[in-house]
């Protein structure tokens, strides 16, 4: 990766502020090139909606930074990132934390493209982009319940994405769902579907980012029990047809 000057004020002070993180120079610069690949990119292929550069760092990186926390004494682990687009929140978690070991799961083939290329770009390790839909893969015997966490941000419905997630989960793991204002209702509602898939709901943690005032959520789930074989269902189903 080539040098460039880091201009990430924003999130340097806020990670350090609101999650103990002092993001090193070398960082910074990744996070720059990122954005600048991110806009670039955008120009020609639809990723994402947010292409001001200080929303970026609020919205997605300092957004996927907020998992930093809960990743615990898996933090050197291994990450699965369902349903990444442009690589949110895998790529971030993997630059804050270098030893962590990172799958970014991606159906839409422009989206995987873009993940491949920032991992080349930034000389990334220990990443694998998987340009397949969760379901697939969570029935794969080299992914299915080999992780020690598992995200997934603005993807589905809670019941949705309890069954993209905790298929890939090992027993003892956890799942991570980033959610908007709805966050806690979804998460009660899907007690049920998260039990039948081997997992627990163990908290809702309210996210506060810097001049956003939508409210965000973290759903975290504990993988308590073996998923059943039947799940996740086959491509479509879940999100036609969810678990109650």
């Amino acid at each position: 990766m080539t040098s460039a000057i880091p201009r990430l004020s924003i999130l340097h002070e806020a990670a350090r502020r609101m999650l103990g993180l002092s993001l090193t120079r070398r960082q910074l610069e990744a996070f720059t090139v990122y954005s600048e690949e991110l806009v670039a990119w955008n120009a020609r292929v639809n990723l994402t909606a947010i292409t001001d550069p200080d929303a970026i760092e609020i919205k997605h990186f300092l957004d996927s930074l907020t998992l930093v926390p809960h990743l615990g004494r898996w933090v050197s682990g291994r990450l699965v990132d369902v349903g990444t687009g442009a690589g949110f929140p895998g790529l971030p978690l993997k630059i804050a934390c270098p030893s962590l070991r990172v799958s970014l799961v991606e159906a839409t083939g422009k989206k995987a493209d873009f993940c491949r290329h920032i991992v080349a770009r930034l000389e990334l390790e220990g990443v694998e982009v998987i340009h397949a839909r969760a379901e697939e893969v969570g029935q794969d015997p080299e992914h299915r319940q080999r992780y020690d966490v598992a995200v997934a941000r603005a993807v589905a419905a809670m019941p949705v994405l309890a069954e993209y997630l905790l298929p890939l989960v090992r027993l003892g793991g956890r799942a991570i769902a980033q959610k908007g204002e709805s966050g806690p209702a979804e998460a009660h509602a899907a007690q049920a579907a998260v039990a039948r898939l081997g997992g627990r709901l163990t908290q809702v943690s309210p996210v506060e980012l810097p001049g956003v005032a939508e409210g965000r959520y973290l759903v975290l789930m504990e993988k308590v029990a073996a998923t059943p074989p039947d799940y996740p269902r086959r491509a479509g189903l879940p999100s036609r047809h969810p678990l109650a």
